[in-house]
């Protein structure tokens, strides 16, 4: 092989890995494509549970706490659908039923930690020092 035939080929190579890594491959962009719309339909799914089982003050407070603290809301919605598929809600939650929900997710999240000082190992007893 010449120098030629391997540059031809390593080009050919290098745009296979250009148009697969741009998306211009046929099963990879249809497969993105397949994905996002499951993204969709999932976020849709919750969505309608949601305005089903929320009030619209609880609503109105969900959305509010997605604006500062996304994570914490998106364990709060996924909590409330899980609840609804078991059927545990029966009725509409309103906004003092998500605050319940919310000082659950927070007893759970806090860690509490203590610091203990042992005196005697550090050697700083105060009673030492009277003798200098």
């Amino acid at each position: 092989m010449g120098d030629s035939d391997l540059e031809a080929i390593r080009a050919k190579r290098m745009a296979q890995i250009q148009s697969q890594y741009q998306g211009g491959g046929g099963a990879s962009g249809e497969q993105q494509k397949a994905a996002q719309e499951r993204q969709e339909q999932i976020k849709d799914m919750k969505n309608s549970i949601l305005s089903q089982v929320l009030d619209q003050s609880a609503r109105a407070r969900l959305n509010t706490i997605m604006l500062c603290k996304p994570e914490k809301a998106q364990q709060i919605e996924n909590m409330i659908c899980q609840m609804a598929q078991t059927g545990q809600i029966m009725n509409k939650l309103g906004e003092n039923e998500l605050i319940g929900l919310l000082e659950q997710i927070s007893n759970r999240e806090e860690k509490k930690s203590s610091v203990k000082f042992d005196r005697r190992r550090a050697a700083l007893d105060s009673d030492d020092d009277e003798d200098f």
